[in-house]
């Protein structure tokens, strides 16, 4: 397992100043977000010219001597726009067209797999058809993506049409190529147990790492009750060997803007080290 950061992190950094950052806080891989209305780079901005686009970006990522370790796009800020499971057939349409464009442009950035969100409950489908929908949906996309050589994988966030461990077991039975990016804040948030969210771990095609708490989808190291340590081992014994990737991030959703996302950044960097180097990691003193 390696470590890696996202840009949608330091959304108030211009790209090129994320892109030191991040390398010049040691990590070795480079989450891009490319997400509707808000991100770094935005794909209503770059898909009239995804050749160009994914050329330069990658040249921008790799100078510094890191590796793409996964392409994150939200198509906007509501989760309802181009959900994969919407009602209406024309916007689901409209949806795999979206996807169709994140993986050429991830062909062409040599990235290792894209993330997307699952889809969200749809009042007029009601949660089983909401879920059964998403899972047909996204089986497409992740059997289209498994014949270019890539991962697809989905966060099961909170508020999303699989938010809690049982309905994400049952959304990757019915998508059997599909795979989780894992993040074990969007269940620890809503209460669930650390143990109930180590059963997704064989199913994970990716992992974003940071604070939570029941309460929280986001908090400080010092607030965190995640047990990383034995995240690491959970991982290994599934034989995950892809990438950690340190997620803080700042936004008003759930409220998780209320972290310094560098300190916590390295805070999280270092005891991730630590894991996997089967060594005592404690948080370090105040300089105050």
């Amino acid at each position: 397992m390696k470590l890696s950061c996202g840009d949608h992190s330091f959304p108030l950094l211009n790209h090129e100043s994320t892109i030191d950052l991040i390398a010049g806080m040691g990590f070795e891989g480079f989450d891009l977000a490319l997400m509707g209305n808000r991100s770094h780079i935005r794909p209503e901005n770059i898909r009239n010219d995804v050749e160009s686009a994914a050329s330069i970006i990658g040249k921008s990522i790799r100078r510094r001597g890191l590796e793409i370790s996964d392409i994150f796009s939200i198509p906007w800020t509501s989760f309802d726009v181009l959900a994969p499971n919407h009602p209406d057939p024309e916007e689901r349409i409209a949806s795999r067209e979206f996807f169709e464009f994140l993986l050429e442009f991830t062909l062409r950035i040599k990235g290792p797999g894209i993330t997307m969100v699952p889809g969200i409950d749809f009042s007029s489908l009601g949660h089983d058809r909401s879920l059964e929908l998403a899972a047909e949906e996204l089986q497409w996309r992740a059997a289209k993506a498994r014949s270019e050589g890539l991962r697809f994988s989905v966060e099961c966030h909170i508020g999303s049409v699989a938010a809690s461990p049982q309905d994400v077991l049952k959304l990757v039975k019915l998508a059997p190529d599909l795979q989780l990016t894992l993040d074990y804040t969007h269940f620890i948030a809503p209460g669930y147990e650390q143990l109930d969210i180590d059963r997704l771990a064989p199913y994970a095609g990716h992992v974003q790492i940071r604070g939570g708490r029941s309460g929280a989808g986001q908090c400080s190291m010092k607030e965190n009750t995640i047990g990383y340590e034995s995240v690491v081992s959970v991982l290994a014994q599934c034989g995950y060997d892809g990438y950690l990737a340190v997620e803080y991030v700042w936004i008003d959703w759930e409220n998780m803007n209320r972290c310094d996302t560098v300190s916590e950044s390295i805070l999280m960097r270092d005891r991730l080290l630590a894991a996997l180097t089967d060594k005592k990691w404690v948080y370090p003193e105040s300089t105050t």
